[in-house]
């Protein structure tokens, strides 16, 4: 039989209802962030990525607000990132305490102050330290690792597929996930989802695939194309976590939000975030989160730029109600 992105499947002894996953987004993926995707259907998700350094020298704030779980986001993915084997597996040791059921180390981030420290796509010129970092987590936290990484730095690079195979046979890791760029390339150009095909037929290992993945139907295809075990939405899913009810078969493609369920689900997002961060950090903090929100619902300029000068949560709600009146004061507290 076809598989489908509804089948339920097996992550390294972990039960996973579907074959949707909230990508890891870096600071942008934090507990209610992943809870909203659950809501909406997806089978996991992935935490923002997380310092291993900083969770082992136990970060205040890190270990507050970044190793938070919701008891209703379960199965529940936690990613790390660092170059020290020993500071890995005792971040991934104080992760599992937090509850986290899998851990996903973070080979692939291209970003310069990740990788000057060893980190991130660095880790692809680096296999043996690689290793020794899927190794550490696992012993640390007793949980199945799982890693995503690149396929190379640059062009023409093979890097990140000869690690990924390292990881599996001497590592052990539970499952890959890789994005079909180079880091070079960052989030631009065409991912070469024949390479994650490749991927996909030769190791005994889940494989998922992410990169590029906006639209239900651009999911489904590159999940057909590739036979990944599933598929990851990164930016996709930012302002749209009806992209995850599209792909399980609860909403049609052509059923788009309605203006009430945009404004609902912003008033949702916002009262998260105020009980996460408190007003004053929080209206800072969803300065970033209005633009995929009002775009939506079809939000001009002057709405972005008033929502991003509002001074309190209060303001910014004020200001929603006056460009959506009726929806959207019917949805302030």
């Amino acid at each position: 039989m076809p598989r489908a992105l509804t089948d339920t499947w097996d992550l390294g002894g972990v039960q996973i209802a579907n074959r949707v996953v909230l990508a890891p987004l870096a600071g942008i993926g934090n507990w209610f962030v992943r809870l909203q995707a659950r809501r909406y259907g997806a089978g996991l998700a992935v935490s923002e990525m997380v310092s291993s350094y900083a969770v082992h020298h136990r970060n205040e704030r890190t270990c507050r607000e970044l190793l938070r779980i919701h008891p209703d986001e379960h199965p529940v993915s936690v990613q790390l990132f660092g170059s020290d084997p020993d500071v890995m597996g005792s971040a991934a040791a104080r992760v599992a305490a937090a509850g986290a059921d899998l851990i996903d180390l973070n080979m692939g981030c291209p970003v310069p102050k990740v990788c000057k420290t060893g980190a991130g796509a660095a880790l692809l010129a680096d296999p043996d330290r690689a290793v020794a970092l899927a190794r550490a987590a696992a012993r640390g936290s007793g949980l199945p690792v799982t890693v995503k990484l690149r396929c190379g730095q640059r062009p023409g690079e093979d890097s990140g597929i000869a690690l990924a195979r390292r990881l599996v046979a001497e590592a052990g890791v539970a499952g890959i996930c890789i994005h079909p760029r180079h880091a070079s390339q960052r989030h631009s150009g065409a991912p070469d989802y024949e390479l994650a095909r490749a991927l996909v037929d030769e190791l005994p290992v889940p494989v998922l695939v992410s990169g590029g993945l906006r639209t239900a139907a651009q999911a489904r295809a590159v999940f057909a194309r590739t036979g990944a075990a599933g598929v990851l939405l990164a930016r996709g899913a930012l302002g749209n976590p009806w992209l995850f009810e599209q792909l399980i078969g609860r909403r049609s493609d052509g059923d788009g939000p309605t203006a009430a369920e945009i404004l609902a689900e912003l008033e949702w997002v916002i009262e998260r975030a105020r009980e996460h961060l408190g007003d004053e950090r929080a209206g800072r903090y969803l300065r970033k989160f209005y633009p995929w929100y009002v775009e939506r619902l079809g939000g001009g300029k002057a709405l972005q730029a008033a929502l991003q000068r509002a001074p309190t949560l209060a303001a910014a709600r004020e200001l929603l109600c006056e460009d959506r009146a009726e929806a959207a004061c019917a949805l302030a507290p």
